[in-house]
């Protein structure tokens, strides 16, 4: 079993000496099912076993005169098992193996992936219990709207990462084939039991209905769940940004002693921890999209997604990886100022509680509109000539007329804004 996280983990996986690991795995699986059936000695599994070798850089030695990575290495496992080697490879086409092996590895991904995600839902739930009653101020187009607690923006990333964690594992399920039908995908060669054996010893299971190749909608699936769990990680970055600019600085990337943040101007603390995460979401998504460009090919199969996939499948598992394990510690050594969030919180000098105002005049039997619109003349007396929404809100005659001085004590009290936190707590991350 590869270990969570090292930088080289994912890696490994998706490494020459793997995948030709893989294959070796399922030809073995093949020739112990073809013994099973009948359709060779019964003593000739235990002895390939025993006598196959498969050498990485053989193999790509003998592709070069071969010009095809499936014979090559056919060619050269067979020549280990001497007399035995009729029997390697017996009645499959490359697909069968390739397709199959295909299976293993991004089922070992999705599992690192899995627990990847899983150590990030643990610093979130853990940031969000943190936080979950520091006050800031919450933004609508990015203009001070309501207040909410940066507790809940945790709350609201752990929920998101729980319903993506779901969809990979699903994805997980959908790649988890095998086949083992032959050229166009009819069993001429093999029988059906055959196929159903091997995929019972690797763990996957058979596709119910293949041409040469698995379907590539499964793939497309699998791609893109690793798109969006992108987009979900470059959301949290994007926001991080938000945060930690100059005239937010509610909150930062942590910043090395020694690190420098620009070349020219020794003042600057950037966020470029986040701005690589949501670059690095972009090339996920292209990948994504070349995975839906793979599913429509001619007839039984041609190769115009093959080359592309020795590309799009490393480079997306391998990325995400690495994108998980900085978004971790990201989140976990993320800088909080619940200073400035005060400080920012009152800037807009209580026009956060103007809700709260309308709704309570609408109580009173005011229409929505008048009590709208003697909300927003105090309001906009705020933004215009000064002073704080709760002081001109006291001092106004037409309020005043239908509010007590405890009733607007009650409405600018941020307890009444957030009572229902535990509630939202309580949604996502149950008792």
């Amino acid at each position: 079993m590869i270990p969570r996280y090292s930088r080289e983990a994912m890696a490994r996986i998706w490494s020459e000496e793997n995948k030709f690991a893989a294959w070796l795995k399922v030809e073995l699986a093949v020739m112990e099912a073809l013994a099973e059936a009948g359709l060779i000695p019964p003593e000739v599994p235990a002895r390939a076993r025993r006598a196959a070798r498969c050498d990485a850089a053989c193999v790509l030695a003998i592709e070069k005169e071969t010009h095809h990575d499936v014979a090559a290495f056919v060619d050269h496992v067979a020549e280990s098992l001497g007399e035995d080697g009729r029997y390697f490879h017996y009645g499959l086409t490359s697909s069968d193996v390739l397709d199959t092996a295909l299976g293993l590895l991004l089922t070992q991904s999705a599992d690192l992936l899995l627990a990847g995600l899983d150590e990030l839902l643990t610093v979130l739930r853990d940031k969000a219990y943190a936080y979950r009653d520091l006050v800031m101020v919450g933004r609508t187009h990015g203009v001070h709207a309501e207040p909410i607690t940066l507790g809940l923006k945790f709350a609201l990333w752990y929920a998101e990462f729980q319903r993506q964690r779901e969809r990979l594992a699903a994805a997980r399920e959908t790649v988890r084939v095998g086949k083992l039908s032959g050229a166009v995908g009819t069993f001429a060669h093999l029988p059906p039991e055959v196929e159903a054996g091997v995929c019972a010893r690797l763990g996957l299971i058979p596709a119910p209905l293949a041409t040469q190749i698995i379907q590539r909608d499964r793939h497309a699936h699998y791609l893109t769940t690793l798109a969006l769990i992108g987009t979900s990680i470059e959301k949290v970055a994007l926001e991080i940004r938000h945060l930690q600019r100059t005239e937010v600085r509610e909150a930062e990337e942590p910043f090395g002693a020694k690190q420098k943040g620009s070349s020219a101007m020794p003042h600057k603390r950037n966020p470029v921890l986040s701005e690589n995460l949501c670059g690095l979401a972009r090339v996920l998504r292209g990948n994504a999209l070349t995975a839906l460009e793979n599913v429509a090919l001619w007839h039984e199969r041609d190769i115009s997604h093959s080359s592309a996939e020795r590309i799009i499948f490393p480079d997306s598992n391998i990325l995400l990886d690495f994108m998980l394990h900085r978004l971790k510690n990201l989140v976990a050594n993320l800088v909080v100022y619940p200073e400035k969030m005060a400080a920012n919180l009152a800037a807009s000098r209580g026009l956060v509680f103007s809700q709260s105002l309308l709704l309570a005049l609408v109580h009173k039997g005011l229409s929505r509109d008048a009590a709208y619109r003697l909300t927003q003349r105090v309001a906009m007396q705020v933004w215009e000539e000064g002073g704080t929404f709760p002081e001109r809100v006291k001092a106004d005659p037409d309020i005043r007329r239908h509010l007590s001085e405890a009733e607007l004590e009650e409405l600018f009290d941020l307890k009444h804004h957030l009572r229902h936190v535990p509630t939202l707590f309580h949604r996502v991350f149950g008792n």
